[in-house]
This record gives structure tokens, sequence and C-alpha cells, in this order.
């Protein structure tokens, strides 16, 4: 099996001793011991993969969330969606291919979806920029809005990105400008807005556009200020530290559940969602659908003063008193 992660090793290990009965039991003739050996190995591969993937740590989620075979936004939209109709450039600079979006229909509801788009290969990674947004791609998110909050369609989010672009050609043309006005204008959109992670969802070139009423988050995927290496790199020096930094970041899902930053957690199939795109699409799909319907529900004076609500809500602390001085004894 191609892509297989470490920890999922003792799995491609009776995975091998699987297909190695099989190709015997195929040179043979029919064996029922080999055939009961067959489905124990079957079993204990269910088993194994069960036990595997229900205490994973929060960098084999993050390894899970970057599989080259995990599907990208435009996999579920193909899946999730119909009659999709993509929208290009920013009516300013360019078309920024990292960025996709367009009409849609979702069940009976037509939609405006907007994504951050990974390639599968290296030709299609430089067109996409391996998912980095230039500003012209979150003007680009920025002009669908507001033609979605123009003809009252609500907008989802697809959320896939290891951060927006930091080059010098982004910095030239206001990346952070970008970024800025795009959490502003979000805060303010009338229609319902629905933000999805699906896999990285890495600091300022995902809240770009992850302002939303409703923010969701795959099983397997993380949402971070920072990337783990990138924190390894500044507090520990030392980037394969990484794993120590994805622990102390509370990145995964379950974390900004606990936390409050994110409203619901979608599963996924076992073992992730590349094992089955059909299965973790049509999951989204019934997420969103019911998502929508409770936001239609509000008014838009209420559901804006929640959104508001919701994002002033985020950043508590508690600071621990300093200790009492302890008068010094002879």
């Amino acid at each position: 099996m191609k892509h297989q992660l470490d920890f999922e090793k003792p799995i491609l290990e009776l995975q091998r001793k699987l297909e190695e009965l099989k190709n015997h039991s195929k040179a043979h003739a029919l064996d029922i011991r080999l055939e009961e050996e067959i489905r124990l190995i079957e079993q204990k591969i269910e088993e194994t993969r069960k036990q595997i993937y229900a205490d994973l740590t929060p960098w084999q989620r993050v390894q899970l969330a970057r599989h080259p075979k995990r599907p990208f936004a435009l996999d579920y939209i193909e899946r999730a969606f119909t009659g999709f109709t993509e929208l290009h450039g920013d009516r300013l600079f360019g078309d920024d291919r990292a960025v996709v979006g367009g009409f849609a229909q979702l069940g009976e509801q037509r939609v405006v979806v907007i994504s951050t788009q990974k390639g599968r290969d290296t030709k299609e990674n430089i067109m996409r920029n391996f998912g980095s947004a230039h500003p012209e791609g979150y003007r680009k998110a920025l002009r669908l809005m507001r033609l979605a909050d123009k003809f009252g369609l609500p907008i989802l989010t697809l959320i896939d990105t290891a951060g927006a672009y930091p080059g010098i050609g982004a910095e030239e043309r206001h990346i952070a400008e970008a970024i800025a006005v795009n959490l502003r204008e979000m805060m303010l959109l009338e229609v319902p807005v629905i933000a999805t992670v699906i896999g990285e969802g890495g600091s300022g070139g995902a809240l770009g556009i992850g302002v939303a009423d409703r923010v969701l988050i795959l099983e397997n995927a993380y949402y971070s200020v920072i990337s783990p290496e990138g924190c390894a790199a500044i507090l520990w020096k030392d980037r394969s530290a990484a794993a120590k930094a994805a622990a102390a970041l509370k990145i995964t899902a379950k974390d900004l559940l606990d936390l409050g930053l994110v409203d619901e957690i979608v599963p996924e199939p076992l073992g992730g969602a590349h094992n089955d795109a059909a299965v973790a699409a049509a999951t989204l799909q019934q997420h969103w659908l019911r998502h929508l319907a409770a936001l239609q529900a509000i008014p838009t004076t209420e559901r804006l003063r929640q959104r508001y609500a919701k994002y002033r809500a985020y950043g508590h602390f508690l600071e621990k008193p300093p200790a009492e001085t302890q008068p010094a004894t002879a």
C-alpha cells in the first residue's frame, strides 16, 4: 500500500500476510484451513485498525490531515454538490488557482462554495501553489462572498491550506490586508456562512475564509495558528520536536471542540477520509444541510448578533495570581 504512515505498519504487515495467503489459496486446491486462517487475519486487521485509530496522538492526526491521498476540496465539491460553476479572478490583479469558488447546488439548496485547493502531483501543486493562496485568492473569495450576499445565497467554505503564501509577491500585493478585509467583511455578511476544515487549517491562510456562523472540522483535520514544525523550530530550535509541539498546540478536532473554537466534529471513515471519499462526502453533505436549515430558521439580525458574540467569546484566559511573598526567616 502506497503512502503508508509509520503508525499504520502493523496493518500493512497483516495485509501483506493476507495477500500471500489469498494468492496461495488461488494457486492450490481449496483448503479449509487456509480459508479459516484468511478469515482470522481479516478479523485481526479490522480489530487492529480500530485499536490504532481509536487512540491517535495529535501528531498522527496531523499526518492523516496531510495524507497525499486525502480528499481535497474539489473531490468533495464533485461528490457532495451538483451543477458547480467555477468563477475566476479577483477583478483587480489575476486569478489565484489556490482558491476555487463558484455557484453550486447542495441538495435542493443553491449555494456559493469557496475553498482552498491543493494539487495531487508536482505539476498541479505548482499550479495550485500547494494550496497556499496569494492576496488575489482572498480577494476572489471576497468577490464571490459579496455575490452570494447580493443574491441571498448561503456560503460554504472548505479549508485545506498550510497557510497563506509568504512570498515577496504576496507581500507586495498586501496579503495581510487582503486577509484582514475578509475577516471584517465576513463578519458582516447577511447570508448564512458555514466553514469546514477538511485537512490542514493553517493560521491566517485558513482564517481568510474561516469566519462563519458554524465552524465544522473533520475528525482527522487540524486548525492551528502555526504548523507543528514551525512551532517546534521557534520554541525548541528543532523541527524534529513537531510531535511535542502538536500536542502542546491543542490543534486536533477534539481539543478545538473542547475549547469552543469549532462547533462540531464531522466523523470520518475508519482510517481516514482517504479510505472512502464517497462516504466522507456524504457525511459532510448531511451535516451541511442540517446546519443550513438551522441557520436559515434564525432571523438575519439575530444570526449576525450570534456570529459577533461567537468570535468575541474567543481568547478568554485565566491568570494565576502570583504567589504571596513569604517573609524571610533567620
